[in-house]
C-alpha cells in the first residue's frame, strides 16, 4: 500500500500571524506513490515542523494537505493511516520491544504467528534480533532508534514519515542499513518522506531531496540535479562536501567575447574564467561591467594544468582523496583530487578552470543564471 501526498501553500505561524513565529512559509510540494523524498536543511529551517504537520502533530495555519486526494489537515493522527518513526523514539515503556514493533499488527487483528514472522523479518532486517524480549529503558539511543524504526515500517501505511531515522547509529552500521532499508522500500512501494541533516543520507536514500531554509523550500529535485543545477546559491553552498567555492565577480571584456573575473585585493586579476564565444545564449544573459557571484566545485577544479598559479596552504590526502587549500590572489581555495598531489604547503601549483564547470548567481539575490555553458532556465 502506498499512496500520493500534495502539501498545497502550506503555511505554519506559531502565535499569531502578526507577531508570531512564521515556521514554514508557503510551503507547496508533491510526492508521488512509491517515492521517497528527503527534506534536508539546518537546524530550525522548518523540516520537522512540515513532517508534524503531515502526521497531525501540528495544526496548519493555512494551505491544504492531501494523502490520495483525501484532504488530511482536519482529520486526527489515527485517521490519517500514516506511519511515524520519531527522533525521540516514543516506544511503550511497559511492552517489550517485540511489543512494541507487533503493536500495530495485533490493533489490525492479525494472528499471532503472522505477527510473530513480519516482526522477526523486521528485527533481522534492522539487527535488533537479540534484544526483541527487552524494554525500552535498558537499550542504548541507536538500538531504541532502530526500534522504532521498526515498529513504523511493519504499518501498512499510505505514508511513511521517518524523522531523523538512523542519527543514533554509529557510522558503520548506518552505511548497512542504508541499503538494507532503501531496498526494503522499494520492493514494498513505500511512500516515504524522512527528514534529515545528513547529506549523505539524503544522497543515499532519497529519489529526491527538497532543501529548506528558514521555513522556505528552496529547491527539490534529484540528488544530482541539486548539485549540479542549484536553483539559487544557498543551495550551491549547501549541497556538497566540501562545499562551492564562491566569490565576488564581474563580467570583463575579453577580445570579442567576455571573462569572468575574480579581482585580488591587491590589485589585477585573482582568478579568471573565459565563457566560450560558440555560448551565444550565456553571453547573452550577461553584460559587461555586471558584477555577480562565481561559483565552482572543489572537485570541478584541475591542478597541474593552467596558467593560473597559486599557493598551496595545506594538502591533506585522506586515504582516497587529496584536500588542498590554495591562495589564488588573496583568495582561499579548496580543491578536492582524487589522486595524490606532491605540492606541499609552501609551494605553487598550476589550476585550471574550465567554464563548463562553473556557476553563475545574480549579486543581489544570488538566483541561478548559469550553469556551465547553459543558461539555469
Amino acid at each position: 500500500m502506498a499512496g500520493s501526498l500534495i502539501l498545497d501553500h502550506v503555511d505554519k505561524f506559531y502565535g499569531p500571524k502578526s507577531a508570531g513565529i512564521h515556521a514554514v512559509k508557503d510551503f507547496s510540494m508533491a510526492v508521488q506513490d512509491g517515492e521517497i523524498v528527503a527534506l534536508l536543511g539546518s537546524s530550525g529551517c522548518g523540516k520537522t515542523t512540515t513532517l508534524r504537520m503531515i502526521a497531525g502533530f501540528e495544526t496548519v495555519t493555512e494551505g491544504e494537505m492531501r494523502l490520495n486526494e483525501r484532504r488530511i489537515q482536519d482529520l486526527a493522527p489515527a485517521k490519517r493511516n500514516v506511519a511515524m518513526a520519531f527522533e525521540g523514539y516514543s516506544l511503550y515503556p511497559p511492552l517489550t520491544v517485540r511489543d512494541n514493533i507487533a503493536f500495530a499488527l495485533k490493533g489490525a487483528r492479525q494472528q499471532r504467528s503472522e505477527v510473530d514472522k513480519h516482526v522477526d523479518e523486521m528485527a533481522e532486517l534492522l539487527e535488533i534480533g537479540p534484544i526483541l524480549d527487552r524494554y525500552p529503558v535498558s537499550l542504548s539511543g541507536g538500538q531504541q532508534q532502530r526500534a522504532s524504526l521498526a515498529r513504523a515500517l511493519i504499518r501498512k501505511a499510505d505514508l511513511y514519515l521517518l524523522d531523523e531515522p538512523m542519527s543514533q547509529l554509529e557510522p558503520q552500521l548506518r552505511a548497512v542499513l542504508r541499503g538494507r532499508i532503501k531496498n526494503y522500500l522499494i520492493h514494498h512501494g513505500m511512500t516515504v518522506m524522512f527528514v534529515t541533516h545528513d547529506q549523505t543520507e539524503a544522497n543515499a536514500l532519497a529519489d529526491r531531496i527538497a532543501v529548506m531554509e528558514d521555513g522556505v523550500l528552496e529547491q527539490i529535485a534529484s540528488p544530482a540535479e541539486l548539485k549540479d543545477r542549484p536553483a539559487n546559491l544557498f543551495v550551491a553552498s549547501f549541497m556538497g562536501e566540501p562545499p562551492m567555492n564562491v566569490y565576488d565577480a564581474t563580467v570583463a571584456q575579453n577580445g570579442g567575447g567576455m571573462r569572468v573575473v575574480v579581482p585580488s585585493p591587491n590589485g589585477g586579476e585573482a582568478i579568471g574564467v573565459d565563457i566560450p564565444s560558440e555560448s551565444t545564449d550565456v553571453q547573452g544573459a550577461l553584460s559587461i561591467g555586471q558584477k555577480l557571484r562565481l561559483g565552482v566545485r572543489p572537485q570541478s577544479i584541475t591542478i597541474g594544468q593552467g596558467e593560473d598559479q597559486a599557493l598551496v596552504l595545506s594538502n591533506q590526502w585522506l586515504g582516497d582523496q587529496t584536500h588542498l587549500v590554495i591562495d589564488a590572489g588573496e583568495h582561499q581555495m579548496i580543491i578536492v583530487s582524487y589522486t595524490p598531489v606532491k605540492e606541499k604547503a609552501g609551494e605553487t601549483i598550476p589550476f585550471l578552470i574550465a567554464p563548463e564547470k562553473i556557476h553563475l548567481f545574480t549579486f543581489d539575490n544570488g538566483d541561478a543564471i548559469t550553469h556551465g555553458t547553459e543558461l539555469a532556465k
